[in-house]
């Protein structure tokens, strides 16, 4: 974690936390990515410099209302924005997100808002396919839920050993076990349960 991030963040405590989460859901670069800071927030909560309910509910909010504005702004002049898109824009990137996401429902919102990296990208695809707003933020609420809340709670765990995992691992692999557990255990969750039905449809 960059010195003057984790000064601010032990600085300004939540407020810290919520515009830097926000800042990168509407698309503003940020210096360390969202799950790190929530990660820190939750070190910091194991430290007792932080409530991690606080610092849940604080990530959870920023982030929902942060991706909640970006697919609203994609939704309604996504049009008018891609006619002339800057460089740094990836078209082709959403053009294949927008394919997958067609027709495949709310699972694919929220499996595709928990991925890092991909997830404002989920919302600008959402936003350019049209999906209501009412099933998009519906969908949100949840991944927004568990998304915080697994990095907050992971930070609190990993608080005994925290020096020694950002020592060995650094800050960006510690953030990448965890997204890929997270996505191990959704995988399990979704697709367990259709294997035990074909297992006992075949029987």
């Amino acid at each position: 974690m960059p010195h003057d991030v984790a000064e601010f963040i032990g600085r300004h405590g939540y407020l810290a936390i919520f515009l830097l989460v926000f800042s990168q859901e509407i698309g503003l670069p940020n210096p360390v990515p969202n799950e790190l800071t929530i990660l820190f927030a939750g070190y910091l909560s194991y430290l007792k410099l932080l409530s991690l309910p606080l610092v849940f509910l604080t990530s959870a909010t920023a982030d929902f209302v942060g991706t909640a504005i970006l697919f609203l702004v994609f939704r309604y002049f996504g049009a008018r924005l891609l006619r002339r898109p800057p460089r740094w824009f990836p078209v082709r990137r959403i053009e294949r997100l927008k394919d997958r996401l067609s027709g495949r429902g709310d699972w694919a919102l929220y499996v595709g808002r928990l991925i890092s990296y991909a997830r404002g990208y989920v919302s600008v695809a959402a936003g350019l396919i049209g999906v209501p707003p009412r099933v998009f933020l519906s969908t949100v609420v949840w991944s927004s839920i568990t998304w915080a809340g697994t990095y907050a709670v992971a930070g609190r765990l990993l608080g005994p050993a925290w020096q020694v995992l950002v020592s060995e691992f650094h800050y960006f692999k510690v953030s990448l076990i965890i997204a890929a557990a997270t996505a191990v255990g959704l995988a399990a969750a979704i697709y367990l349960p259709r294997l035990r039905k074909r297992s006992t449809q075949i029987r």
